[in-house]
Formats: structure tokens, C-alpha cells, sequence
């Protein structure tokens, strides 16, 4: 078992504080979305905290992807919002070899206020868990740092809570009850928004795949290349 320090925060201010290897998680649905955009094979993902500067990048790059959203409603000029459904739906064939620019209030501005203090950052989320653990197995850390970055980067949420829950336990062989963790996520009003299908942006369909295990043998770090912040699919 790997001994290591680690360290909880969440939210903008964790995101802040963050040392050493970094997961910053963002389950609904940030990085539940990235990994997919390399599923379907583009070519390059561009992070951008501001909204202004990733429409920016959007009208000097017409063929790039902007999926982007402002506390969750899709940005305008966006090609659409920040929904893993949606991805789901718009497949390989839309993303094949594409560039995407991708804004979100909580998990793509926390990257970018954690890059200056981490050494590394990775993007995290249920999806991608086992694999997360995997690449900090190999890199063997003195201290990771798991930033659950919560609603709109304000307030902690259940999701992003157990999805660090559920790294602590891969990592340490802390105690995790996932039908506890189910519960605590799915009956609460960051699930629940989805699940009562009231708002076309918000798709039922959404938590449904943002609380899949493990999906994906890959993890994604985000380092800057040039002036950009960039993701990077590394398998551990």
C-alpha cells in the first residue's frame, strides 16, 4: 500500500492552496466531459477559466469546439454546453481530430488557479479514478493534494466529496461505502437538478454517466504549453 501524505480542500480556496500533485475534481461534469472528448479521438483541449478569452479563441479559431458554460447554463457563442450527454450524442465524427476550447465554472477555473502552487495537476473525477491512482502509484509522491471543487467552486457538493472519498481509498485504504456514497450524491440537490429534467441544459441523462467507476484506463494533466493551458492524456 502506498504511504503517502494527503491532503483534502475544496472549492475555489482549496483550489488556491493546492501543493505537490494536485486531482482537481469536478464530477458534475467537467471532467466527467474532458476524458471524452479523447475517447472520440480530438486532437487537442484547450482550458480556459475566462469566458471572455476561450469566445476569443473560438472566433480567431472557427473550427475549433467550444463547450463551454457560465454556473452551468451554456455559453453564448458556445458550440454547446458543458454535458457529457451531449458529447455522448455528437460522437467521433464530431470531435475526430478536432481542437476543443473548454470553459466550466468549477473544475476548469479551479486548474487554473491551483497550476502556479502544484507541481502537477490532474483532472479528476469517477470516471477516471483507478487510473488516477495508478499514475500517482508510479509517480510516487511525497504529498497529493484531491480538491473537490463543489458548486460552482462555492460550496462543497456530495459528488466531488466522494469522488475524493473514493481516491483516499484507492490510495490509502480508507473506509468507502459506495452505496452510502449513492445515496449521499443522488437524493441531494446537485443531482437532483438533473434528474427532475426541468431545465433543457441540465440533461437527466448527465449523472448517470458522471457516476460510472472507472471507465477509462487514461489520466489527464493539465500543463501550459506556450500561453495556453492544455490537457494531455498520459496512461499510467
Amino acid at each position: 500500500m502506498l504511504i503517502l501524505k494527503i491532503i483534502r480542500k475544496s472549492c475555489a480556496k482549496g483550489a488556491e492552496e493546492a501543493e505537490g500533485l494536485t486531482v482537481i475534481i469536478d464530477v458534475f461534469r467537467a471532467f466527467s466531459c474532458a476524458p471524452l472528448f479523447f475517447h472520440f479521438g480530438a486532437k487537442r483541449v484547450i482550458l480556459k477559466a475566462d469566458p471572455e478569452k476561450a469566445l476569443a479563441v473560438k472566433r480567431e479559431n472557427p473550427e475549433f469546439i467550444l463547450v463551454g458554460e457560465i454556473n452551468e447554463v451554456p455559453m453564448e457563442g458556445a458550440d454547446f454546453g458543458n454535458s457529457p450527454s451531449q458529447i455522448i450524442q455528437k460522437g467521433e465524427s464530431y470531435f475526430k481530430d478536432k481542437t476543443v476550447v473548454h470553459r466550466t465554472t468549477a473544475g476548469v477555473t479551479g486548474v487554473s488557479s491551483a497550476y502556479d502552487t502544484a507541481d502537477e495537476i490532474i483532472l479528476g473525477s469517477f470516471v477516471m479514478a483507478k487510473a488516477i491512482v495508478a499514475y500517482i502509484k508510479r509517480k510516487n509522491p511525497d504529498q497529493v493534494t484531491l480538491v473537490a471543487m463543489g458548486e460552482r467552486s462555492k460550496r462543497k457538493s456530495p459528488e466531488d466529496e466522494a469522488c475524493a472519498d473514493y481516491l483516499e481509498y484507492l490510495l490509502a485504504g480508507r473506509p468507502y461505502n459506495p452505496v452510502k456514497a449513492f445515496k449521499d450524491i443522488v437524493f441531494q440537490q446537485t443531482a437532483q437538478k438533473f434528474i427532475k429534467g426541468t431545465k433543457e441544459y441540465l440533461p437527466k441523462e448527465d449523472p448517470i454517466f458522471c457516476l460510472q467507476y472507472d471507465l477509462f484506463n487514461f489520466v489527464l494533466t493539465a500543463k501550459r504549453l506556450g500561453d495556453q493551458l492544455e490537457v494531455f492524456k498520459q496512461v499510467p
